[in-house]
């Protein structure tokens, strides 16, 4: 039998084996990465930033990724062959590392896990990159990207694989609350899609403190997400690691205000908060719908209601039993269906079926599905 030779590319520069050694000593979270390359036997890791940028390199970035991205993909294309089983951490490597090695006739085994390909960069990439041909599964988190991929590229459901979201169940614990907290605390962590105008507007009267984790250098979404002014008993600042699983430790309720929209955004916010055993509340978009289906797990509000929003802040505030009832069921569920070690388990239990599988373009091979299970 063939062996294989797996490998990671990260959209991101980032030193996993440094990671690792952080989190050991309880400073930040495992990343799943690193989990799921100890379960390939240790997977060769990939990252952006290190190869020569080409002109060619900003040309194509101007339709997908970074040029740093294109630089690694012409770097890999002349490393990687027919024996290789390749996973991309997302689009905006997986596009460019799937175009110039899906060149090559002998190609590498392409896996890549798409977040928002729906988006316009998406949509221009996908017509003029021929990845149907060029990428053997496509992963993703929502189903939402799973019927954009069905129905734009026409994929079979073999070739499509949702894998749910996780968390390090082991970093982000409960815990006691802070020594000298004086009153009830609503806390919300990250950027994306926040709708911090409409958490402001509806608590900016109630006797809590408002605190927000999240920190961007992008005027342009801070003008979005927040208000003018922030009331006085809101603040908004960068927690660090263990700041951060404190501040979840600390708050009676998590609330996750968002626009609508068809991405993730808010997930990792839901399974840190579930994490550490608090009641959250979350606005029910259209890509958060798979995440949001065990009840009594979490609180849901149509995005953008003010009037929903807080009537479920007050009723969860009035009624502390109910909150940490429903704080239990969704620990309950984290720990049961999102833990870190069971989502690197099953993703790299996807890549070994993988490389028994034939190409796209050929169809040889045992034809197992992919996509089997990974719900």
């Amino acid at each position: 039998m063939k062996k294989f030779k797996y490998h990671l590319v990260l959209g991101r520069s980032l030193n996993l084996e440094n990671i690792a050694r952080d989190a050991q000593a309880n400073k930040c979270p495992r990343h799943v990465m690193w989990q799921v390359s100890q379960h390939l036997g240790g997977a060769a890791i990939h990252r952006p930033g290190k190869e020569p940028i080409q002109p060619i390199d900003r040309v194509c970035a101007q339709i997908i990724g970074r040029p740093e991205h294109w630089a690694l993909a012409r770097a890999l294309s002349s490393q990687l062959n027919s024996e290789d089983i390749v996973f991309c951490t997302g689009e905006d490597i997986g596009i460019p590392v799937a175009t110039l090695c899906g060149s090559n006739r002998e190609r590498p085994k392409m896996v890549v896990f798409i977040h928002s390909l729906d988006r316009s960069r998406g949509w221009m990439s996908l017509q003029l990159f021929p990845v149907s041909n060029q990428i053997d599964l496509f992963v993703t988190n929502t189903r939402t990207q799973v019927d954009f991929l069905r129905r734009y590229l026409r994929l079979p459901a073999t070739r499509i694989c949702l894998l749910l979201e996780q968390t390090d169940t082991k970093f982000f614990t409960p815990g006691p609350v802070s020594l000298g907290k004086s009153r009830r605390i609503i806390a919300s962590v990250g950027l994306e899609y926040r709708d911090y105008r409409t958490l402001a507007a509806v608590t900016q009267d109630l006797d809590v403190d408002v605190k927000i984790s999240g920190f961007s250098q992008d005027a342009q979404t801070l003008a979005k997400s927040f208000p003018k002014t922030l009331p006085e008993n809101m603040t908004c600042r960068f927690y660090e690691w263990p700041e951060l699983v404190q501040l979840y430790r600390d708050a009676d309720l998590v609330v996750i205000s968002l626009f609508d929209n068809n991405a993730t955004a808010g997930a990792t916010t839901l399974m840190e908060a579930m994490s550490c055993c608090r009641p959250v509340i979350v606005s029910q978009t259209k890509g958060l719908i798979d995440y949001l289906e065990t009840p009594g797990a979490v609180t849901s509000v149509k995005p953008g209601d003010p009037t929903q929003l807080r009537q479920a802040i007050i009723s969860l505030l009035q009624n502390p039993e109910k909150a940490e009832a429903q704080a239990q069921c969704g620990y309950e569920l984290i720990l049961n269906q999102h833990n870190s070690e069971q989502y690197a388990q099953r993703l790299a239990t996807r890549l070994k079926e993988e490389a028994e599988k034939g190409c796209v373009q050929c169809g040889s091979g045992s034809g197992h599905s992919f996509s089997s299970g990974c719900e």
